[in-house]
């Protein structure tokens, strides 16, 4: 028997968790179903786990990829050049370096966090 039953939220620490969490809604339409000044979380509109953002005093980003990374969010999208230049134009930077060979692209929200995106349909290579 699991002890663990359901992955309920993901919880992503953060220097600011409103601004963090309105770029995720801004991005995936997902509304917020709990919000104050030291935690924000989104609804994912469906089944599964939404993220959750949360304060942490001196939190310092990650710096990917010199740096390292502590997670990274990996999101499916329908069309991969679109998303990229919507997410660039709400915030998010693309990194030079881009591991996944075509496959995917990775991109880096406003508080330094990998953002995986990959196409629903496979990428013919």
């Amino acid at each position: 028997m699991a002890v663990l039953e359901q992955l309920a939220t993901v919880v992503v620490d953060c220097a600011d968790p409103v601004a963090l969490a309105a770029f995720y809604q801004k991005a995936t339409g997902w509304e917020p179903t709990h919000s104050d000044q030291d935690f924000v979380a989104l609804g994912a509109g469906g089944p599964g786990p939404g993220p959750a953002f949360v304060r942490v005093q001196g939190h310092r980003a990650p710096q990917w990829p010199a740096g390292g990374k502590q997670l990274h969010l990996d999101f499916t999208v329908p069309a991969l050049d679109r998303a990229v230049d919507e997410l660039l134009a709400l915030g998010a930077t693309r990194p030079v370096f881009q591991p996944g060979e075509g496959r995917w692209v990775v991109l880096v929200d406003p508080q330094g966090n990998p953002i995986c995106l990959i196409p629903a349909a496979p990428v013919a290579n």
